[in-house]
């Protein structure tokens, strides 16, 4: 049995996590629709990414699948690509900070506008910090005794998955300027941060296949591995597309009207 001193999820922490959830579902279409009386409407598709993106997250701290990765490591890593990898992608392309500055008050917007353009948002939002802050913090998960801490306290549970589903949705949006974005870098400063940060996680699946973290029984630990490897695979790809793609567009025009 993996995970020896796992311990059960506390009814609160369940509680909060799904009215939180549910408050994500709820508000978004809420400041969509009221702010589309003042603006251009909100496309559809914004709100499927967020919702979809919000569930897939969700799926990984409330229900039966967040309950099985305290004893089932392979359970874990399935979570750790919906809330790490997955829904911080989807959540980006519903473009909530967007969103949001257009439906806030006047004053409000310049005050989280100055916010964004700050020192410390720029810091935090660098792709090279953002990716520390992504892929260090899981070898810091898995290397360490926070992996044993977490299933010991509720606490420390709730903190390291915030954690993560901040730093990869900081990753994500620090890679693909979908959303609102106060500074930005050329793409292949991106490029070249983004193969960093994919072979940082490659790296650290094959190293869990060979050494467990601790309290995890090897085979569970070979099975998650391969899941964190070859599943973490179609999301890079996604990520590497939308790059590019976003990379192309931005460079064809000068080229055709060059050739012109």
């Amino acid at each position: 049995m993996t995970h020896h001193h796992a311990v059960q999820i506390d009814p609160w922490f369940s509680a909060i996590a799904f009215l939180a959830l549910a408050s994500a579902l709820l508000v978004y279409p809420l400041l969509a629709v009221w702010s589309s009386r003042r603006y251009r409407k909100w496309p559809l598709h914004r709100y499927v990414f967020w919702s979809v993106g919000v569930i897939t997250g969700g799926a990984a701290v409330v229900g039966p699948l967040a309950q099985l990765s305290h004893s089932n490591f392979t359970a874990h890593m399935v979570g750790h690509l919906l809330l790490g990898m997955l829904a911080p992608l989807l959540i980006l392309y519903g473009k909530p900070v967007a969103l949001l500055l257009r439906s806030v008050p006047r004053n409000w917007a310049l005050t989280m506008s100055r916010f964004l353009h700050s020192p410390f948002v720029s810091f935090v939002g660098h792709p090279m910090t953002a990716a520390l802050l992504n892929v260090g913090g899981l070898y810091i998960l898995y290397r360490t005794n926070v992996f044993i801490w977490m299933h010991q306290s509720i606490v420390v549970y709730a903190l390291i998955h915030l954690h993560i589903s901040f730093a990869a949705y900081l990753f994500t949006m620090s890679i693909l300027y979908v959303d609102v974005t106060a500074r930005r870098y050329s793409f292949l400063f991106r490029a070249l941060v983004l193969i960093g940060a994919f072979a940082g996680h490659k790296i650290l699946a094959k190293s869990l296949y060979v050494v467990p973290p601790a309290g995890v029984d090897a085979h569970d630990a070979q099975k998650a591995a391969l899941i964190m490897y070859y599943g973490g695979d179609m999301i890079d790809l996604a990520i590497i597309i939308l790059l590019f793609f976003g990379w192309y567009k931005a460079t064809a025009p000068g080229r055709i009207s060059r050739a012109a």
